[in-house]
This record gives C-alpha cells, structure tokens and sequence, in this order.
C-alpha cells in the first residue's frame, strides 16, 4: 500500500529582482526570479513588533515561464503555487553545492500596473490557469520527443520550401520567347 504526500507551497510577496528567462539545449523556456515574504510578530514582553523577510528562489517552466518574464518585475506583488524541490551540483571548484526552490506551476500578480506606476490593471490568472498544466516539468522522454518532433517539423517545412523553389525555377525555364521561335 503507498501512503500518500503532499508537496505543495503558497507565496505572497514581492520580486527582489527582475526575472530571467533562459532556454535549455531543448527549447524549453525557464525562468527564475526571487521574491520575498515577510512575517510579523510581537514577542511575548510585548516590547514591539518584530519582523523578519524570508527569501525564496522561483523557477517557472514553459509558457508560465514565458509569461513569468513578460509579466513580472522587480518589486511586483504576485501569489505564487507550486512545489518544492532542491537541486545538488558540484561547484566548478570541487564543492559540493545545494539549493531549495519553488518550482512554480501558478502565478497570479496582486498589484496593478497603476499601483506600479506604469497605468492600467493587470491580471493573468485566466492565463496561467490555461498554462498550468504545461508548466510542469517534464521528463528527459517528454523532452526528447519534444525536440525530435520540432525537428521534423522544421526538415518538413525546409523540404516543402525547397520543392516550391523547384517548381518556381522549372516554371521559370518553361517559359518561351517568342524570338526564340523560327517563323
């Protein structure tokens, strides 16, 4: 019998910086962003409010991570679902490194552009429920099928493109000169 788990995380906070949008060697788009939350508190003396931020990295796949970039900017308040996940790497220099993100798969921003400054309202929680799904990540197969049929698509559109010219050029030589006709 398999016991059953939970990997879910609710942000609300604030960018700390400008996203970043990158593409992996197959096309898919990633995006990473921090955003902060705070926490407020009043101790038990009840001398005053004490507050702490908490820092959290984001990174967002496929369309989301294309809207992601698009969208948000350094100092936006947005909601952010998604997962944890913690990645290891060893560091050009031997070290063994670790890090903890969200890996995003919603993303629905609070303020409006009015609020920021730039003029009018903004929301993209139609959009992202539409991209929810696709900004899961997907496996190393899902990825190479992905890539092989981008591939195929573009030997076709090539091949279909060079027949035309063919066609265009042997059209081109089927055309007679009438001073080329002995009368």
């Amino acid at each position: 019998m398999s016991s059953r788990s939970l990997n879910k995380v609710m942000l609300i906070g604030n960018l700390t910086r400008d996203p970043e949008l990158r593409y992996t060697p197959q096309g898919t788009a990633v995006c990473s962003f921090g955003l902060a939350t705070n926490r407020s508190w009043m101790p038990s003396d009840a001398s005053e409010r004490r507050e702490e931020t908490e820092f959290h990295r984001i990174v967002s796949w496929n369309k989301l991570a294309e809207l992601c970039s698009q969208l948000l900017t350094k100092g936006r308040k947005v909601y952010i679902e998604g997962r944890l996940q913690t990645r290891s790497w060893e560091s050009p220099e031997g070290d063994k490194r670790q890090a903890t993100e969200v890996v995003a798969e919603d993303m629905v921003i609070l303020d409006s552009r009015k609020d920021r400054e730039v003029g009018e309202t903004s929301e993209v929680h139609a959009e992202t429920a539409e991209v929810k799904e696709e900004a899961a990540v997907k496996t190393p197969t899902e990825e190479a099928t992905e890539a092989k049929e981008k591939k195929e698509e573009k030997e076709t559109k090539k091949d279909k493109k060079e027949k035309d010219e063919k066609e265009s050029k042997e059209e081109e030589d089927d055309t007679i000169d009438l001073d080329d006709i002995p009368f």
